[in-house]
């Protein structure tokens, strides 16, 4: 396996069952891919425990956030945010997330989606702290809720297969970057075009394991080592060496979430 250096895969779920058999290999393999960090966020409280056992089996490479996922807002959604709030001082979180709004799978509780969604924005500019905005399906109601918030945000549109106008919106909106996964990688993928217009400034490297699983593996279960795929297809995108996106998109997300304030 090609070594990289000091990849950062701003988004894994490493803590999913999915992983329950082979954890260690999965860690390993993203290790010696060069992916020297990951960012994991919340879902919901069914995953936390998990997530938060990750973390601290893995001091320095795993780093989780906190946040309620909008997939996971259903009767019981009160609750679920509550136990955001009541959560956020048991640890150094490097990020609120996964946030946002998602009306592919249903419009049920667009309006409790919306209430959820401006109370993390809220609790983010409260603690001074990014967030990881899921968007999907539902990208001119984000826009209505990050406008009514009306607070200098900043953060990640996570999984991002928009276009340049809606690149330029968010940046409009904010200090957001864009998280490239394993998407821009699939045949005759939109967000090539726009990524080709997009500066390698606001990109982050990101997999969203086990899902999104980028070409050569799709169709098999995602982890964080295939990051380098990913980085591979923007290199070729953007003309510029893989080491150039490896080193920017790095700073990128340093500078984002602040990793070294995180005491282990």
């Amino acid at each position: 396996m090609i070594n990289f250096a000091d990849m950062i895969d701003t988004h894994s779920h490493i803590y999913d069952e999915a992983y329950r058999e082979d954890f260690e290999a999965v860690v390993e393999r993203a290790r010696e891919a060069g992916v020297e960090k990951i960012v994991t966020p919340g879902i919901d409280s069914s995953c936390h425990d998990a997530m938060v056992a990750v973390a601290e089996a893995l001091p320095q490479f795993a780093y989780p956030a906190i946040g309620l996922h909008p997939t996971e807002i259903r009767e019981n959604w009160r609750d679920e945010l509550q136990f955001v709030f009541d959560h956020f001082d048991d640890r150094p979180w490097v990020a609120i997330g996964e946030i946002g709004m998602d009306l592919y799978w249903s419009r049920e509780y667009l309006e409790e989606q919306k209430e959820v969604f401006c109370a993390q924005l809220d609790l983010a500019f409260e603690k001074n702290l990014p967030v990881i905005i899921h968007a999907r399906d539902a990208h001119e109601e984000i826009f209505e809720c990050l406008k009514k918030v009306a607070k200098p945000l900043r953060g990640v549109f996570h999984a991002f297969t928009g276009s340049w106008e809606t690149y330029q919106r968010i940046k409009a909106a904010g200090d957001y970057k864009i998280g490239i996964g394993g998407v821009v990688t699939f045949k005759n993928a939109h967000i090539a075009t726009a990524l080709e217009r997009i500066p390698l400034e606001d990109v982050l490297l990101e997999t969203d394991s086990p899902y999104l699983t980028p070409v050569p593996h799709r169709g098999q279960r995602n982890e964080s080592a295939y990051v380098r795929f990913v980085a591979e297809k923007i290199a070729q995108i953007k003309g510029v060496d893989l080491g150039v996106v490896d080193a920017v998109t790095t700073k990128n997300a340093e500078i984002l979430f602040q990793f070294s304030k995180i005491i282990s």
